[in-house]
């Protein structure tokens, strides 16, 4: 579609991008008009503006919003149900009591971080974020002093990982494109990483979440009624003798599920996961069939969606049906919890379809085009090519995979030694996630699920993944400056 946009230049597409952005944020802030209708508003007026021809216009829109549902309304789905079947077992106060015991409460965003910079290497952002949710949320609801202190810091860990950490897809199509080693990138990405979390992670997301103190979302705040009599018909009586939702009925009668089961079913989607990215990467360097069917079974079983899938099914089971609950109130149960997600789905659905827009207007090669004739050193090259281009289309993946392709030949003539590369590909993937907004399907994720406004996301969560990412890059800058002496 790129050479129905030749006669647009550089600028013109800048300052279309800009204005786009700020006029989206106008409408949300200013206005109030709903994320959905104003996303939808100003990407059919970019559209138009940026002169996509008419007749693809409906497809550039539906196709943004067609990818992203595509690849995370499911997601989402059977991430909430895992949430609530959690919640619902009592599991999270067994989790949360454990934890609190053994490190204590103010070591708890600590540790809430570093399980979640484990749980984030092989997960993708948002399907770690949705299993490892309810225990951010019950430690909140345990310890006090908003979900933001318990939520910030472990949200940027999972996003560090999504960003630095093979077998991520922007920073490992990057290596690929470079020509880096995977290895080295590894063992970097992990150093930068944690680091790039504990300054700009963990330590400003406290400091946030102790100045902003935010309750317990409503899609969350009900949890297991374990203080409510089970009746013989199925209701709780309450204080008031009526009866409550049947998503919160709970036979108190019956123990709560253990923290070692409670810890497989959370572990359970991470090991399909990794049987899928290790029996992949066997495959492509040929120690495995990859038309071999069993090869071909544990990449489909270990897909990110079927992973969620088959634990929520597993859950169900060990959480509910052999604990004695009647399958009528699980299913009851899962159906409430879908519920509140509609909106979220709806408003990630449109952040899409405008950076679809942007992505097809050719705002990606004005960009790198731009950056690369302003003579910067290499890595203040790559840093800004990303960040500009994460700030633009809302993609980290998208982001650091189109500059490797755009700057591969300048790359290639720079002669890089395999540190320099490998902390290069990490320059670039803290560039990748810098400046989440109202474009960023993880931006209205937080922004949703955790019931803030947009101003407080952009104030809170836009802050510290912009951090994470500049700490990140600046670690992997200096690492390139060392081995280039």
């Amino acid at each position: 579609m790129e050479d129905q946009f030749h006669h647009l230049s550089t600028g013109p597409l800048l300052l279309i991008c800009a204005g786009a952005i700020a006029t989206l944020l106008f409408l949300i802030l200013k206005v109030k008009l709903h994320a959905v209708v104003a996303l939808t508003i100003v990407s059919l007026a970019t559209a138009f503006v940026a002169r996509i021809p008419t007749a693809e216009i409906m497809d550039a829109l539906l196709g943004g919003l067609g990818e992203t549902l595509g690849e995370i309304a499911l997601l989402i789905a059977f991430g909430v149900m895992f949430a609530r079947l959690i919640e619902f077992s009592g599991g999270t106060k067994v989790l949360v009591d454990a934890l609190v015991n053994r490190l204590g409460e103010k070591r708890a965003p600590l540790a809430l971080g570093i399980a979640s910079l484990v749980f984030g290497i092989p997960i993708f952002f948002d399907a770690a974020f949705l299993v490892m949710l309810p225990l951010y949320l019950g430690v909140a609801r345990r310890l006090g002093g908003g979900i933001l202190l318990y939520v910030l810091g472990p949200t940027a860990a999972l996003s560090m990982m999504h960003m630095m950490m093979p077998p991520h897809p922007g920073v490992t199509t990057a290596s690929i494109l470079l020509g880096a080693d995977i290895g080295l990138v590894m063992l970097f990405g992990l150093l930068v990483g944690i680091i790039g979390w504990f300054f700009g992670g963990h330590l400003l997301g406290c400091w946030m979440g102790r100045r902003l103190v935010l309750p317990i979302p409503e899609a969350f705040a009900g949890g297991s009624r374990v203080d409510e009599p089970y009746t013989a018909t199925g209701e709780t009586a309450g204080a008031s003798g009526t009866s409550t939702d049947v998503a919160t009925r709970v036979d108190t009668k019956v123990k709560a599920p253990s923290v070692p089961t409670l810890l497989a079913l959370i572990c359970l989607p991470l090991v399909l996961i990794l049987l899928n990215t290790g029996s992949t990467m066997l495959a492509r360097t040929g120690v495995l069939d990859e038309d071999a069917a069993w090869v071909q079974v544990l990449q489909v079983l270990g897909s990110t969606t079927i992973a969620l899938l088959i634990t929520v099914v597993v859950a169900s089971y060990v959480l509910g049906t052999r604990r004695g609950t009647a399958t009528v109130l699980i299913e009851d149960m899962l159906d409430s919890s879908l519920k509140p997600i509609a909106s979220v789905l709806l408003v990630v659905g449109a952040g899409g379809m405008f950076a679809g827009v942007l992505e097809a207007s050719g705002i990606d090669d004005a960009l790198a085009n731009t950056i690369d004739a302003s003579g910067l050193p290499l890595p203040a090259a790559m840093f800004l090519i990303c960040g500009i281009m994460s700030a633009a289309v809302g993609s980290t993946t998208v982001s650091v995979t189109t500059a490797a392709g755009l700057m591969g030949a300048t790359v290639a003539a720079a002669d890089l030694n395999p540190v320099q590369l490998a902390a290069l590909v990490l320059v670039m993937a803290g560039g990748s996630g810098i400046l989440p907004h109202v474009n960023d399907a993880g931006f209205w994720l937080m922004s949703r699920l955790l019931g803030m406004t947009v101003t407080q996301t952009l104030k809170t969560w836009t802050i510290v993944k912009t951090m994470i990412g500049v700490y990140a890059a600046m670690a992997a800058s200096l690492i390139y400056i060392v081995a280039g002496l």
